[in-house]
């Protein structure tokens, strides 16, 4: 049976397992409203961990234990990827190791391209799952997906990483054409921040 973890109190101390500043930035503005003292993995000084799990659930969930551990505090950690149902759901979790060492997601979408370019299967999406962890060890997850299709060429100046070749179900825009504000409102991250928030608050 599924269990609710317990309320998040205003003036919780919380640690987001990332050094990441664009996402400490983005999750930040998200939990805005809930007077949290928040940390990040980087400000702590915290190892990020290997990423050693199989699926998204592991590689979210041992991140924020590590974090939880370290710091003796609540943490959150996410883990969120681009899958393509005609690549068998690559780039997946080695979605940011496809971009390489300097991150060059142009190189990248270019690789997808050239590898979908036979397959009639363009179907795609971005999933995001989230796992709160508690120094007692215990974690909670909570997962977001946005279903659409990968699209060429690549449209829109806006967003980051996969964005200008993902465009969701029944929308003319890809993410990357989508104002933040916009994107933050359908966002595969948005729909697993609105089940945590939920849960939690």
């Amino acid at each position: 049976m599924f269990s609710l973890p317990p309320k998040i109190i205003p003036d919780t101390e919380l640690v987001l397992a990332t050094h990441n500043p664009g996402k400490v930035k983005e999750i930040h503005q998200l939990l805005s409203n809930f007077s949290l003292r928040i940390h990040s993995a980087g400000e702590l000084n915290l190892t990020e961990p290997e990423e050693t799990g199989t699926t998204f659930h592991e590689n979210a969930r041992l991140k924020a234990l590590q974090a939880s551990y370290a710091s003796n505090m609540i943490a959150l950690a996410d883990d969120s990827g681009f899958c393509l149902n005609g690549l068998n759901g690559d780039p997946g979790l080695y979605s940011a190791r496809w971009a390489g060492p300097h991150k060059n997601y142009s190189m990248a979408m270019q690789k997808m391209h050239d590898k979908l370019q036979s397959i009639p299967d363009k179907s795609a999406y971005f999933i995001c799952v989230l796992s709160l962890a508690y120094p007692n060890g215990k974690t909670y997850e909570f997962e977001g997906k946005v279903d659409g299709n990968f699209i060429w060429p690549p449209r829109g100046q806006y967003g980051h990483g996969y964005d200008p070749v993902f465009q969701p179900l029944n929308n003319p825009l890809t993410f990357a054409e989508m104002t933040d504000s916009k994107k933050n409102s359908i966002s595969h991250r948005a729909l697993a921040f609105q089940k945590f928030i939920q849960a939690c608050f």
